[in-house]
């Protein structure tokens, strides 16, 4: 039986901000007033149902209009793209920046994950709610990681409403006047009809601002009075060695002005295009191969293998995803990459594309991340406007655009078949493999996915030479890598080092505290190692020999004021919220680990040892049995502080 939302209607207001994206109904069957012709014949159904892919799309122009979803609003984009209401809610209750239920229309989010904790979140956090009553008009939220770890503690504030209300300014100052003419307003997102069709829109978004690091009276001013929200720090700040002539990825954030095209051009951008296009698609194939380059997100899969098999398939359309929804806590080095050099992940994935025969990109990026949606709109509506995206690149006779995809707060999304899922429409939910997504990945179609670490190192590979490139690191793990250092350091930030260089090495540049008390390497997915472990060289084969992960580059610094029970706390909390259900192993044994550290915060030794013996059968049946890597690495960090740390010695 499915879900009914009886004689629920939707305002004119939710009505005009779906339309506004999906453009206005054509007959009573999609919510337009009835007609003769409409008790003829159902028309527009097979189109209605292949937009299904439009569900989030829709979903986001709501909540940034409204602030939440009601059942009419719901109802309303159900009968325009024909999905049946239960799987409409079920997609709307999956993501925590959506709310089925009234709310204000500001909503602060205050994070409350690793590094934010250690730097005072939950004071913070408390002196907010303290002050922002109901009758405030604000809806305060404990929010997992903003991806602002080397500004904790942070805030992001998001005001629904209609764009550019008289009389109310924007939170916050996202482009100069400039970028904002040239790309349609702060947020202005290409929308295309799901498969690469062309059809484009525009879907102005919401007012944000973020504060990091964030002070009860700045957090509560960016919420209650915008025009006094603090202006967000430019992206070079977060790169300690901005200016370093031997960066590779980096080297141009905060040399080059990340809204022009022509200064990016002038730094060298689009050299690596038009070697590709020189060389053509196989032996850009062979030069990413020959490179040694393999993925940055964590699994370390090699790229060029992965171009390889999706070219090779002879199943078309191809399609290629871009994975910016970097949420493990820790992690923001996309963002800095998106918000300070936006045209180099633009010609990334435009080699990509043309490298595996793919026409049509989607850049899932994260919900969180306003300024780089920003920045990478424009990036793509100038490169489309200058002939550098579009139907005939660079005049090669190659057909390529990109499509935004706004996440809208689930871990799980970076999950690559989950990310499917939800650009696809559906919830956010991994599937077993194989077929492999280079086989069957989005739309059923051979897809490559990466991350947008991995695709820059495309550019560097192009322009040197892939032998140049493979000098760089060791002769298992090369090229640069970037680190994502945050905690109880004086220099937190993106730090570029070629694989090889040690722990002790990196925390030295970002000056590490005397009374360190442990790194966690690879975020909350990752594992703890100890003080007197520095020498642990940075490389996937060298963390693995000393039983701990890369992961996708996250280094947190722990002082000794930092408490170690509580942080252990926070990541089974992170996980228990995160988990997507879907498998057993994951959905309770991310709820027993929770309750298992619960009674265990405040006791050691024999107190604890029953508990710890539970946890290790829970972490192993986890590892064992879960469907992604979501429940599989759910246990590593608590594992690795109880037996690297003693925790609860």
């Amino acid at each position: 039986m499915d879900l009914r939302f009886g004689d629920s209607k939707p305002t004119d207001e939710e009505r005009a901000a779906v339309d506004a994206l999906l453009g206005p109904p054509e007959s009573s069957w999609e919510g337009a007033d009835r007609s003769d012709a409409d008790l003829r014949w159902a028309r527009g159904g097979r189109e209605a149902r292949d937009r299904r892919d439009q569900l989030l799309p829709a979903l986001h122009a709501l909540n940034d209009r409204v602030g939440w979803i009601s059942e009419g609003a719901l109802d309303y984009v159900c009968r325009r793209l024909t999905v049946p209401p239960a799987e409409a809610y079920g997609v709307a209750t999956f993501y925590a920046m959506f709310s089925v239920r009234p709310r204000p229309a500001t909503v602060l989010h205050v994070c409350t994950d690793l590094a934010c904790t250690a730097a005072g979140a939950s004071e913070l956090c408390a002196a907010v709610e303290a002050r922002l009553g109901p009758e405030s008009g604000v809806k305060v939220e404990r929010s997992p990681c903003l991806g602002l770890c080397e500004r904790a503690p942070a805030t992001l504030t998001i005001r629904a409403g209609t764009p550019a209300r008289p009389g109310v300014p924007p939170l916050g100052e996202l482009e100069d006047e400039a970028v904002q003419a040239e790309s349609g307003g702060p947020g202005a997102a290409a929308l295309g009809d799901g498969k690469g069709k062309g059809r484009r829109g525009r879907n102005t978004l919401h007012a944000t601002a973020v504060c990091a690091p964030a002070t009860p009276a700045q957090a509560i001013a960016a919420a209650t009075a915008p025009e006094s929200a603090p202006t967000e720090p430019t992206p070079e700040t977060a790169v300690p060695q901005t200016g370093t002539p031997t960066l590779t990825l980096l080297h141009r954030i905060g040399a080059a002005d990340p809204t022009s095209l022509d200064d990016y051009r002038a730094h060298g951008g689009y050299t690596a295009l038009r070697r590709a296009f020189a060389l053509g698609p196989a032996a850009v194939i062979r030069e990413v191969t020959d490179a040694g380059l393999v993925g940055r997100g964590g699994a370390a899969f090699p790229t060029g293998r992965k171009w390889q098999a999706t070219a090779a398939q002879p199943d078309h359309p191809h399609y290629l995803v871009c994975n910016a929804d970097e949420s493990e806590p820790g992690t923001f080095k996309d963002r800095v990459l998106m918000e300070g050099d936006p045209y180099a992940l633009v010609e990334a994935m435009t080699i990509a594309a043309y490298a595996t025969g793919a026409h049509q990109g989607y850049l899932y990026l994260r919900g969180e991340y306003p300024r780089a949606l920003a920045r990478v709109t424009h990036a793509i509506e100038q490169a489309r406007t200058r002939g550098l995206l579009g139907d005939d690149v660079l005049g090669q006779g190659y057909a390529f655009d990109i499509e935004i995809r706004r996440g809208a707060g689930a871990y799980i999304c970076g999950e690559e078949t989950a990310l499917f899922n939800s650009i696809e429409g559906h919830r956010g939910e991994p599937h077993s493999k194989p077929p492999f997504p280079v086989e069957k990945g989005l739309f059923g179609k051979p897809t490559v996915e990466n991350n947008v670490e991995t695709l820059v190192n495309v550019l560097p590979i192009l322009t040197t030479g892939a032998e140049a490139y493979a000098a760089i690191g060791t002769p298992t793990s090369t090229g640069p890598k970037l680190f994502c250092v945050s905690g109880s350091v004086a220099r937190p930030g993106v730090y570029e080092l070629p694989f090889g260089a040690t722990l002790g090495e990196l925390l030295t540049l970002a000056g590490v505290r005397d009374s360190l008390r442990a790194v966690l390497l690879g975020g909350a997915a990752g594992g703890f190692v100890r003080p007197d472990e520095l020498d642990i060289p940075l490389t996937f084969e060298g963390t693995r020999e000393a039983g701990t992960t890369l992961g996708s580059g996250v280094v947190m610094a722990f002082d000794d004021t930092v408490p170690l029970p509580r942080l252990l706390l926070r990541i089974a909390e992170f996980f228990r919220d995160e988990s997507c259900g879907q498998c057993v192993p994951c959905r309770v044994g991310t709820v027993r680990q929770e309750e298992a550290l619960h009674r265990i915060a405040d006791r050691t030794g024999a107190a604890a040892a029953d508990d710890i013996a539970l946890l290790r059968e829970v972490g192993r049946a986890m590892r064992d049995a879960s469907i992604c890597g979501l429940g599989q690495t759910a246990w590593n960090a608590v594992e690795s502080a109880i037996d690297r740390l003693g925790a609860y010695e």
